[in-house]
């Protein structure tokens, strides 16, 4: 062994080096905040038809604070045969397919790549299952467990009649709106128990098969999507978000990539701009989400600090928003003014994470860019003497994520300092004696 390793050159070294660092792409998907976060799809076979079978499809949101917001989720697969879906409840397939070779009633879908969407609200109770029709918006588990999993029906032909002879879809793929899940593959597990309205009669399903789908927010977005500017009471600073946190103005050479605010012609552009893409707002960092921490008060045993969000998108609004925040004083967040909050506990015992999210029916809904387009609050600390600090930017936050996405922060030098000998310039009383005494001499002299 120590012969093979002497004949490595440097060369040799820095593959093996560059190989460890990026051969694993797992870790893109891993929260350190959430490590357990994932969404689990759960396929269960309920009864078998002459040519197929019965599934009841259910999606479960198993994320502490993220979730899925309109247009919604949908969900693909392929059919390792030539499966075709004769009917849905509580979902339907976005495209038909060639289904020319049934002669009399042609199925729901024929392709061999379908893709599932949610039912809106409202739809008729004969189309409806449990938990579906919410227009494919999921909860994060944290916020709203009831609202956290979608199911769907679905009647399967040409495939298998029993357990040995029926095979599991592939390929599956989780768009929710856009990219950023990665599934892995169906595997058979216990089977489902159902209860009775009564709870006195258990049923189970004839087969379940189960996968699991994690997130990535590199393979989401390539640039972030929010930042970060800091300020406080003792401290006329401001630090503003990076330049160029979420992209650069570039309306040279991509016309429309932002819009100035004080444009004559903001509405027009607005309302002619695609309803799916972001307009955001022409600003140094060019971020469609800004949030502010603001150091506002200190009292005697308790500090104040004032949180802002301000959306600079002005054609999207964001609803069940949340701040996943990190502090080392909220294990003595005392009270909470205006949000939910609810705290994190990633490191066991060790609290420093909190959750924030707006109230239902007052503040869930972050509005579009304008002077509607923001939510605060207050969160008032208790001090802990053992470490509380306002020096060295001890009072600000570590990270700070909007809907799951990491915002980025500003550099830790940039932050506002306490003012101390270091950066005040005092005049000493010997400098203070000898300026004195010059003076009174030169008047003297020339009295």
């Amino acid at each position: 062994m120590g012969f093979l390793l002497s004949k490595l050159t440097s060369f040799d070294t820095v593959l093996v080096f560059w190989l460890c660092c990026f051969s694993f792409t797992s870790t893109d998907a891993y929260d350190p905040l959430d490590p357990n976060g994932n969404i689990t799809i759960r396929w269960d076979i309920r009864s078998w038809n002459p040519d197929g079978y019965l599934a009841m499809v259910t999606i479960y949101n198993y994320q502490q604070y993220r979730h899925i917001q309109a247009p919604g989720w949908s969900l693909g697969w392929s059919w390792k045969n030539k499966e075709v879906i004769w009917d849905m409840v509580g979902g339907q397939a976005t495209e038909q397919g060639d289904c020319s070779r049934f002669k009399t009633f042609p199925p729901h879908c024929c392709k061999k790549k379908p893709t599932i969407v949610d039912l809106l609200p409202g739809t008729p109770y004969n189309k409806q299952v449990s938990n579906c029709c919410k227009g494919g918006v999921l909860s994060s588990w944290m916020q709203d467990p009831v609202n956290a999993a979608a199911s769907f029906q679905l009647s399967v032909g040409q495939a298998g009649t029993t357990n040995k002879k029926v095979k599991p879809p592939e390929n599956f793929t989780l768009m929710a709106p856009g990219p950023g899940y990665t599934c892995g593959a169906l595997k058979v597990v216990k089977p489902t128990k159902y209860f009775s309205p009564d709870k006195r009669r258990v049923t189970q399903a004839m087969m379940t098969w189960k996968l699991t789908c994690t997130y990535s927010q590199f393979l989401a977005q390539k640039t972030p999507a929010c930042c970060v500017s800091l300020s406080s009471f003792y401290n006329d600073t401001v630090v503003p978000c990076p330049t160029c946190s979420c992209g650069c103005q570039n309306n040279l050479t991509h016309p429309g990539s932002c819009v100035d605010p004080k444009s004559p012609y903001l509405s027009s552009v607005v309302l002619a701009a695609d309803k799916n893409s972001p307009l955001v707002r022409c600003t140094h960092h060019m971020c469609p989400i800004r949030v502010h921490w603001h150091i506002k008060l200190n009292y005697r045993e308790y500090w104040r600090v004032k949180v802002t969000i301000t959306n600079f998108d002005y054609r999207r609004n964001y609803s069940d928003w949340n701040l996943v925040m990190q502090h080392p004083n909220f294990d003595n967040l005392t009270q909470v003014f205006s949000f939910n909050s609810k705290s994190l506990t990633p490191y066991g015992t060790f609290n420093d994470t909190a959750m924030l999210w707006g109230i239902k029916f007052y503040n869930d809904m972050l509005m579009q860019s304008g002077p509607v387009g923001n939510v605060q609050s207050e969160l008032l600390f208790h001090k802990n003497p053992a470490t509380f600090t306002f020096e060295k930017g001890w009072a600000f936050p570590r990270r700070i994520s909007f809907n799951g996405d990491t915002c980025v922060m500003p550099p830790p030098d940039s932050y506002p300092y306490l003012p101390n000998a270091g950066s005040c310039q005092y005049i000493s009383l010997l400098t203070l004696i000898l300026v004195c005494a010059l003076t009174f001499a030169y008047a003297y002299a020339y009295a």
